[in-house]
């Protein structure tokens, strides 16, 4: 999509802190980090939400936490992390791109989502 965020900083052409890329997934720190470790994990091909997953682009999905599992190891998040995905306006979905948030790095407060 030519107006999406992720997809833009996916191209190159808006900045980003890369921590992953493979064939299907991209990576990169979160500006506005919640815990030491917050990284977006997100499949290149953009799909809006987990509203719109389906069988044609389901194994995306897989590979994003096949990435997500990678990500962890690399960051040394040994103790434990958490994976947050937001869906639509009422679940805090900000960017119309599916994305996984990838929190680590220090105790996390059960509440925190």
């Amino acid at each position: 999509m030519n107006d999406c965020l992720f997809c833009k900083i996916i191209a190159g052409e808006i900045p980003s802190t890369k921590v992953y890329e493979d064939e299907y997934v991209y990576a990169f720190r979160d500006i506005n980090p919640q815990a030491p470790v917050h990284v977006l994990v997100l499949p290149k091909e953009h799909i809006c939400c987990a509203d719109k997953i389906d069988e044609s682009n389901s194994a995306l999905v897989g590979k994003c936490f096949e990435a997500i599992a990678k990500i962890a190891a690399a960051e040394g998040l040994k103790n434990g992390y958490r994976v947050v995905n937001n869906c639509g306006e009422d679940g805090g979905q900000t960017v119309r791109h599916l994305h996984f948030h990838l929190l680590g790095g220090k105790k996390l407060p059960e509440g925190m989502a």
